[in-house]
């Protein structure tokens, strides 16, 4: 007993370095790698030397993407731990507080009234705009005492609006070339974003992410039951106030920019829990790394796996990948 909790322990002291440098390490491959590969020489010249094509692969292109795809990530893998913390549910993920579909449709608004066009920023804003409004009603009954049930059908009812509405607006599109954006749109990406967007997301996803790791030691005290959590001075509506803003805001913003990426959300809290001895505190930051590493290895394997031809959205291979994931975790807690 005593050496396998030395093991644990150990593991859990190696978890925040690993992570650190798998994310290191991705964030290199993904500045490295791709249909031009550049070697740190191709940096110096892109970014110190002044090389016009270089700098532009570097700076505007593949930095902005790999930001990008850290900060979603990370922010997926947090508000899912969150989440499933909060609701007692190993199968939450973000969506169920209405915050992807929200920020889907406000997208789907843009691009089929051409926003989007007429103003570069139109999409991202009006995505997050959606995710706002939409989490406003999960969080109306958040302030009114809503049960954990009562949130999980008030999100799950409001994500089933938000995709019935996209279907509606993408069946009334006349317009071919706007249907193929939405479609593309949809699918999640983290290409052909500037740096401007980088800098327009990462404000509500830092706060958003800020505010769902405050919550550690309420989501510790809640693994009991919510009567013990209350007893031992958490309040249940504070704290599902919080988490629901901090998931709406993270979750919100990366959606506005990305698109629909299922999966990651809920497969990184699941990937680390056992590391950290199922402690919700600790599990919020390791699904935040968790996440990052996942989405940055996702993205990376898209531009790697037929770099020559049509390259293959970033939400279809987490849905691959997350999908059977997802079966067998239903199915495991289904078991007796």
């Amino acid at each position: 007993v005593v050496r396998g909790a030395g093991a644990a322990a150990m593991r859990e002291v190696l978890l925040a370095p690993a992570l650190l440098l798998l994310v290191g390490l991705l964030v290199l491959a993904s500045l490295t790698l791709g249909y031009l590969e550049l070697s740190p020489l191709a940096w110096w010249r892109g970014v110190w030397a002044g090389d016009p094509l270089l700098r532009l692969v570097l700076v505007e292109i593949r930095l902005p993407r790999t930001l990008l795809a850290l900060a979603v990530g990370a922010a997926l893998g947090v508000a899912g731990a969150a989440l499933q913390s909060l609701l007692r549910n190993p199968l939450a993920e973000p969506a169920l507080v209405g915050a992807t579909g929200g920020a889907s449709l406000g997208a789907v608004m843009a691009l089929y009234w051409g926003w989007a066009g007429a103003w570069s920023l139109a999409l991202p804003l009006a995505g997050f705009a959606g995710a706002a409004l939409v989490t406003a009603f999960v969080l109306l009954l958040a302030l009114r005492g809503a049960s954990t049930v009562g949130l999980i059908l008030a999100g799950v009812a409001a994500s089933s609006l938000s995709t019935a509405l996209v279907s509606l607006i993408l069946n009334a599109s006349p317009n071919p070339h706007a249907t193929m954006e939405i479609v593309h749109w949809l699918l999640g990406s983290v290409t052909d974003r500037s740096l401007q967007d980088v800098a327009l997301v990462l404000p509500p996803i830092a706060l958003g992410m800020a505010l769902l790791l405050r919550q550690g030691t309420a989501l510790r005290r809640l693994v009991l039951d919510e009567e013990a959590a209350a007893s031992l001075g958490v309040s249940l509506p504070r704290l599902r106030l919080a988490v629901l803003v901090g998931a709406a805001l993270a979750v919100g913003a990366a959606t506005a920019i990305a698109g629909s990426i299922g999966f990651v959300g809920l497969v990184a809290p699941h990937l680390v829990r056992p590391l950290v001895r199922h402690d919700p505190a600790r599990t919020l930051w390791a699904s935040m790394g968790a996440g990052a590493v996942l989405l940055l290895a996702a993205d990376l394997a898209v531009r790697l796996i037929d770099p020559h031809g049509a390259e293959l959205k970033l939400g279809v291979l987490t849905a691959l990948v997350g999908a059977p994931f997802f079966l067998w975790r239903v199915l495991a807690v289904r078991a007796p």
